[in-house]
């Protein structure tokens, strides 16, 4: 059996990142190590997971791009999806996060923005496709 489980981003605060997501969408957090070096938020069959660069760099001895905020961010992004795009860009921003592409409908009538995280990771917050 194959199953793709979970996605860990590489951050320098793992209880920061987490109560930016927990707190910005709604997604309860299944746990965080004492270390507070890793930890998971509930967000279905898969998982989103946070890893300090200190745990990361431990695992990955080639080593690693970092999420930096003066460089553009990587070409991946989280998806979330809303019925209240404006709301929820507000509620993000207001947590912390940085506007990074406006409101724009598509051409399917899908409503997108993009914000980048504090982490400056890219995360995409929609209208489900129709």
């Amino acid at each position: 059996m194959i199953k793709f489980k979970y996605v860990i981003l590489y951050v320098e605060d793992v209880e920061k990142s987490m109560s930016f997501y927990h707190q910005t969408f709604d997604v309860p957090i299944k746990f965080i190590t004492p270390e507070k070096d890793y930890g998971e938020l509930l967000t279905g069959e898969t998982s989103l997971s946070f890893a300090s660069i200190n745990l990361a760099s431990s695992n990955i001895k080639q080593g690693f791009l970092s999420s930096k905020s003066e460089e553009k961010p990587f070409g991946i992004e989280l998806g979330f999806t809303t019925d209240d795009v404006e709301k929820l860009v507000e509620k993000a921003v207001k947590n912390g996060a940085v506007l990074y592409e406006d409101i724009a409908v598509k051409p399917w009538g899908q409503k997108v923005a993009y914000i980048k995280d504090p982490d400056h990771y890219l995360v995409e917050i929609c209208t489900e496709i129709q």
